[in-house]
């Protein structure tokens, strides 16, 4: 299937962390990939760790990670209009492949990229541990994996 570059609509994908937002930034796909309408959706982890074994941790604590996330979306939002994209940030909470794809599906994109680490980081078991081969199977469009 052959999308015209002015149809085009890009999805760029990461776990809300700097690391993951360096990590798509530094893929060397950014070069090459033409200047469409881009997404870029951060998706953070569902609060599963509300009850630690010391405890419960504080809506607060919760509320200053999703705060520090949306300010590296902003910035990263920026970044991609400086470099020549018209970018709109997302920022989600929830299961990375249900919400990719999602996503996706509802802006109707041509493209979903995502950076994968190879090292043993957070965002490395983000990708091995179930959302890479899900993603590959219901992400409804092209999935451009970077690697670094």
């Amino acid at each position: 299937m052959t999308v015209a570059r002015d149809a085009m609509r890009i999805v760029m994908a990461y776990d809300g962390s700097d690391a993951g937002l360096d990590a798509l930034f530094a893929a060397p796909e950014l070069a090459w990939l033409p200047r469409a309408p881009t997404d870029l959706l951060a998706v953070l982890p569902m609060p599963v760790t509300l009850f630690l074994a010391e405890g419960f941790v504080p809506g607060e604590s919760i509320d200053a990670d999703r705060d520090a996330a949306r300010a590296r979306l902003l910035a990263g939002t920026a970044h991609l209009d400086a470099h020549g994209f018209t970018a709109a940030g997302h920022l989600v909470t929830g299961e990375p492949v249900d919400e990719i794809s999602r996503h996706a599906r509802t802006v109707a994109a041509s493209l979903v990229l995502v950076a994968h680490p190879r090292a043993a980081s957070f965002a490395a078991r983000w990708w091995r541990g179930w959302v890479g081969s899900s993603l590959l199977e219901q992400t409804p469009c092209t999935l451009l994996v970077s690697v670094y």
